[in-house]
């Protein structure tokens, strides 16, 4: 038996076989692949998975049947249709391990917000590590029932299985993402000397992430139920978790290696992690054109990859490269390339040594403000206490020292993501758009609930009552709404409702792009325009950190429902209980928030004069660029102003990205259209302008050589050793993230809490790591 997958790349690039996607299958066998009609052929026999088989256990299924011909062929190859519902969920060792998981990935994942490079916390170790704790703990541990009552638990109540295993990474990757609400308290200490209440601070935070439940609830039945949203990146999990659970002795002896493999290379890397992070910097950077014209400026800039442009640059420290060069799929790779030169080794040599758009006086490798003369912009001196104790903007001052300005990169990064934010809808409608009418159409015939046999076996189980969505929704409206009204959060009540309305708004378009290719879309500077027009009309409160709160509530807590949506798919393809799904990923944002705030605490105490830019890092890591960057925002926005800003030559050029991100898709479409067989379908604009628009400015080294292993990883590897390829390349990827995030951990807790400093020796230079030594003068 055998039956074909159509592998449409506009809409699921990550899924391609050409080279430029992501899985196809788990097993080492390779397929047929017919590169005209774009249709690969499987055989049964060789998926082999659970049983044997992947996704078609012992049973031959009629695919042209109700239950099947909505489920597209990519979710049939990968996901289970039979269930056990007897199986246990959520049960002590689930819990357990949910939360060791979800505090670790939490301290990682905030201790990485301030750093100008880190390796997100990879599900996948999650994934990899407590399939064997789950199983120790159902071989150790007593078969005692825990006497509560209506909630007595068994601590063992029998052989680990696949749900408990499902459910620990759906926890553990819901609560060790970081929180964005921690960026509101962040900011408030390192530039405007204000320490938030603790409890308004984690009030806040848990309402944020409450309101990212709620925005994902509203599009929950479109996308999570019907089954034509397939959301690759959580079949890529889905295919780990079932390759991980088969009982015969090919999947275990495959199982083994894989795992000697992973703690190999996870030791591997933790080693050598102590090289360009502690012992020998010089590593980090290697910068050939500064070898070789090492008193030259111009060389100098263009090769260093600590305040130049990166040019040829090599970097051996993972944190600059990352396991993106095996997870995204190698046409998003050349496309995020492709703007990186662009943007770093073409525009920027252009203004810097042409003295244009403002260079030399505005620093072009800053995210910061300037004057008018290049100083640095008094920012806190816009501000003062009035008679009523609220702090307000300080007109006689403004016109004292005039509009903020800012160098050219980060002018273009206005600009691209402008553009990409624009592009993102026009894509949408015009390579999604008929895909999605038809699946409205196709709702509208039938109207009724799914009826495809995924859809069946999830409804067995109840899902959350109508009261308990109302909570859901109600609670952190509530809480977001008291602090507002009580001026906790430095913008006008409001503008709350505003953003309430935006954030809304955008989840379907943005949600529907992601679930269908895999691609996050990034919201960029567009509520923040917003906010700063409203408070312009209005005459509000121009405090930097009310926009601040006012883009979380916004845009940020997009980011925050795309995680809960993609996990709650995963739940959906394995059968979960959805109450069961979503209890444990409120649980694990519950537990992980304090956690965040208390790494956040300590990383600002031990580390304020690096990350509040006080003084330069000497290894260009404790930047704090990120916050370094919303608090430009915040001044330019909401302190000064769009409409004074918008009225200098200066930033009224960067407003054409919007038509920029209008007219681009809409050349490539015609471009398609004339020519389908050059695939301009894969050039996507909206990924380019978010590449584009990533600011480069104080650290440019990791783009040049995450290409090189790229090109090596997901095109050599991934098309012509495609069973090697499969075996190992997302185990490898999870090994090298986790054993550099041990290694930050380590370093943090044991070196640099105790004020540890490495010597100064030839691998250390303290004038230059990169030896750039003219790169100064």
């Amino acid at each position: 038996m055998a039956f074909q997958a159509q592998t449409d790349l506009t809409i699921a690039p990550v899924l391609s076989r050409d080279g430029t996607g992501g899985i196809v299958n788990l097993d080492e066998k390779e397929l047929s692949y017919d590169e005209d009609e774009k249709n690969a052929t499987y055989s049964v026999e060789q998926l082999g998975d659970v049983d044997g088989k992947l996704g078609v256990e012992d049973e031959e299924y009629d695919w042209e049947s109700e239950e099947f011909r909505d489920i597209p062929e990519l979710v049939r190859e990968v996901v289970s249709f039979e269930d056990d519902p007897t199986q246990p969920v959520i049960t002590f060792r689930a819990v357990l391990l949910s939360t060791i998981f979800c505090v670790i990935g939490s301290v990682v994942s905030q201790l990485s917000y301030f750093r100008t490079t880190y390796a997100p916390f990879p599900v996948f170790f999650v994934i990899l590590a407590s399939a064997p704790l789950g199983r120790l703990m159902a071989k150790t541990l007593p078969n005692y029932k825990v006497p509560l009552g209506r909630f007595s638990f068994s601590l063992n109540p029998g052989p680990f299985t696949v749900k408990e295993h499902v459910i620990i990474g759906i926890a553990a990757n819901a609560g060790s993402q970081g929180q964005w609400a921690t960026y509101l308290p962040t900011n408030a200490a390192l530039y405007y000397d204000i320490t938030m209440n603790p409890a308004i601070a984690l009030f806040f935070g848990w309402g944020v992430s409450l309101l990212g439940f709620a925005f994902a609830a509203m599009v929950r039945p479109i996308l999570i139920d019907d089954p034509a949203f397939i959301f690759p990146l959580s079949l890529q999990q889905v295919t780990v978790y079932r390759s991980m659970q088969g009982t015969n002795e090919l999947h275990q002896d495959r199982a083994k290696q894989q795992m000697k493999v992973f703690w190999l290379v996870l030791l591997g890397i933790f080693i050598w992690q102590f090289f360009p992070e502690w012992i020998f910097p010089f590593t980090a950077s290697l910068a050939p054109l500064c070898w070789f014209a090492s008193r030259n400026h111009k060389v100098n800039f263009l090769g260093a990859g600590r305040g130049g442009i990166g040019l040829l640059n090599i970097t051996l420290d993972w944190s600059n490269i990352t396991s993106t060069v095996i997870t995204y799929p190698y046409s998003v790779q050349v496309i995020v390339f492709t703007g990186f030169v662009i943007t770093t080794w073409i525009l920027i040599p252009v203004a810097y040594f042409g003295n244009l758009w403002g260079s030399p006086t505005y620093n072009i490798m800053s995210n910061g403000v300037f004057l008018k003369n290049g100083s640095a912009y008094p920012f806190n001196s816009l501000l003062y206490t009035d008679a009523s104790g609220q702090q307000v903007f300080n007109e006689t001052k403004y016109e004292e020292i005039g509009l903020a300005y800012s160098g050219a990169q980060y002018l273009w990064e206005i600009f691209m993501w402008y553009a990409s934010y624009i592009s993102s809808f026009v894509w949408c409608g015009l390579f999604l758009g008929p895909t999605i009418w038809r699946i409205w159409k196709a709702r509208r015939a039938h109207q009724a609930a799914h009826n495809d046999r995924l859809t069946k076996l999830v409804r067995q189980y109840p899902g959350l009552t109508w009261w308990e969505w109302t909570l859901l929704c109600g609670l952190p409206f509530i809480i977001l709404l008291v602090l507002s009204a009580t001026n906790k959060l430095w913008m006008p009540l409001w503008t709350y409702f505003v953003a309430l309305g935006f954030g809304a708004a955008a989840m379907l378009p943005m949600s529907l792009v992601y679930a269908m290719s895999g691609y996050g879309i990034k919201v960029g500077f567009f509520n923040e325009l917003v906010y700063g027009y409203m408070i312009d009309a209005k005459g509000s409160s121009r405090h930097p950190l009310g926009q601040l709160a006012y883009r979380i509530i916004s845009g940020n807590v997009w980011y925050d429902a795309r995680t809960v949506l993609e996990d709650q798919k995963i739940g959906h393809y394995f059968h979960l209980p959805p109450r069961d799904v979503i209890g444990m990923q409120i649980f694990a944002n519950m537990i992980a928030l304090p956690v965040n705030y208390g790494v956040m605490r300590a990383v600002i105490s031990s580390k304020f004069d690096y990350v509040s830019g006080k003084v330069a890092d000497p290894a260009g890591q404790w930047t704090g660029q990120d916050f370094k960057s919303y608090n430009t925002a915040g001044v330019q926005y909401a302190l000064v102003g769009p409409k004074r800003l918008f009225a200098s030559t200066v930033f009224k050029p960067v407003t054409y990205g919007f038509v920029a991100g209008a007219v681009a898709p809409l050349g490539i479409w015609l471009l398609h259209k004339r020519f389908p067989r050059l695939r301009f379908d894969l050039w996507n604009t909206t990924i380019f302008f978010a590449s584009a628009a990533t600011f480069y400015g104080n650290l440019s080294t990791g783009p040049f050589t995450s290409i090189l292993i790229g090109t090596f990883t997901n095109f050599y590897l991934y098309r012509y050793r495609h069973a090697f390829w499969n075996k190992y390349a997302y185990i490898c990827g999870a090994a090298l993230d986790t054993g550099f995030n041990a290694n930050l951990l380590f370093i943090f807790l044991f070196l640099g809490t105790t004020g540890a400093v490495m010597v100064n020796w030839w691998g250390n230079n303290a004038d230059s790591i990169e030896r750039c030594f003219a790169l100064k003068k």
